[in-house]
């Protein structure tokens, strides 16, 4: 084989997400487009604000030398001041530029991160189910992934955290609201999970990381907020991205914030800093930064995603699927009635309906729904999620 023997494991245990949105494009070929329901991907179907628009033809129009010059590899000093105003209004702690970089989105935050403090055999612990890419971003550095079983809601388990935690742990990696499952963590389970961390810390005497990711922050419903992670525990790094606050994934823009009391925190920076360098990335987008420095505290209409959600799951439970309704994000994590869950999203598939498989986020027996699509789009598909269901539930 010419390519690299880790890479070709890789692809082997590529993500069921690209697995399922290549059938799906497949099925496009045969039946068209407009006959597939494809609820595989999280690709927002909302439009950024009408403000983004605004902004960025302004920043597109600055003329100067240096406007798409190099800049300080942590990103415009000005741009960083201005998202750690708003990262101090919403995590409650006093935040400067000097705790904040730019980055290539979230994905680019959690390599920075986690280049910047892995050592070989070093392990990062999540809850389970997860974002599959965790596991190769970890594996990029040296790490691997240990993964902690959550409730049957999907809340934090203290107790599997606990017993995933060991001294070779570095960091663990939460991620609310939640993707698949669209669970918000509570506050107090996140106190409890400081209090966790804080004792680890000392019995293995190493510094224990939290590691926030939290592209879907302002996507959550029923009145919920998110709670502020700084707030409960000081070894504490947020990534952030755009791609689905304001509906721009393919720009590539986010950042990260270290919590100003860290331990280390001078070291740490100039790890980061000097990771989003080494990494490839070199510097967060220079027109993208200068937009979503005009935009923070801005988002999509989250109504619509609530709209949709509430089409999907009254549509499912009338077709007599039982699931815990998600609080964020805009996925449904839903129990199949078999444990063979690759068999269920197959049959799905026959009525040209595709999701993604559980056991793809290690979550085997359920299947993720995304539904960031039409309306019309989860309408129609909701008498082939009842046929499939009656067939498997017989």
């Amino acid at each position: 084989m010419s390519i690299a023997k880790d890479m070709e494991q890789s692809l082997t245990a590529s993500s069921w997400i690209r697995k399922m949105f290549e059938e799906g494009a497949r099925l496009a070929r045969e039946h068209g487009r407009e006959n597939i329901c494809d609820f595989t991907l999280g690709n927002p179907n909302i439009a950024p604000p009408e403000k983004f628009f605004e902004v960025l033809g302004d920043c597109a129009n600055t003329k100067g030398k240096s406007v798409h010059g190099y800049m300080p590899n942590a990103g415009y000093p000005i741009v960083r001041a201005e998202v750690a105003r708003h990262i101090k209004q919403s995590q409650g702690v006093a935040v400067t530029e000097n705790e904040v970089i730019m980055t290539c989105g979230a994905a680019g935050a959690l390599n920075v991160m986690l280049k910047a403090i892995l050592d070989p055999g070093d392990t990062v612990v999540t809850p389970a189910p997860f974002f599959a890419e965790y596991v190769f971003y970890a594996k990029n550095h040296g790490g691997s992934l240990v993964t902690a079983a959550t409730n049957g809601d999907f809340s934090l388990n203290l107790d599997s955290l606990e017993k995933a935690i060991s001294p070779k742990t570095k960091a663990v990696l939460i991620n609310s609201p939640n993707n698949p499952t669209g669970a918000v963590y509570s506050l107090e389970s996140l106190v409890q999970l400081g209090e966790l961390l804080t004792r680890k810390s000392r019995e293995y005497n190493r510094t224990i990381y939290l590691l926030s990711d939290e592209p879907y922050r302002d996507i959550v419903f029923d009145g919920l907020t998110v709670p502020s992670l700084f707030s409960v525990y000081p070894q504490t790094i947020v990534a952030f991205s755009y791609s689905k606050a304001l509906s721009l994934p393919g720009e590539r823009i986010g950042w990260l914030a270290l919590h100003p009391e860290a331990t280390y925190k001078n070291e740490l920076m100039a790890a980061m800093t000097l990771a989003n360098r080494i990494l490839g990335f070199v510097n967060a987008p220079a027109l993208m930064q200068r937009v979503v420095a005009n935009l923070q505290g801005l988002f999509v209409d989250v109504s619509q995603y609530e709209k949709k959600r509430e089409i999907l799951c009254r549509g499912l439970a009338d077709a007599g699927y039982k699931f815990t309704k998600p609080s964020g994000g805009f996925y449904l994590f839903c129990p199949t009635p078999t444990d063979d869950d690759l068999a269920f999203v197959n049959a799905l598939a026959q009525e040209r309906i595709l999701v993604v498989p559980g056991r793809g986020f290690a979550g085997p027996g359920h299947m993720r729904i995304a539904f960031c699509v039409e309306d019309a789009a989860i309408e129609k598909a909701i008498p082939g999620f009842k046929r499939v269901f009656e067939k498997f539930a017989g």
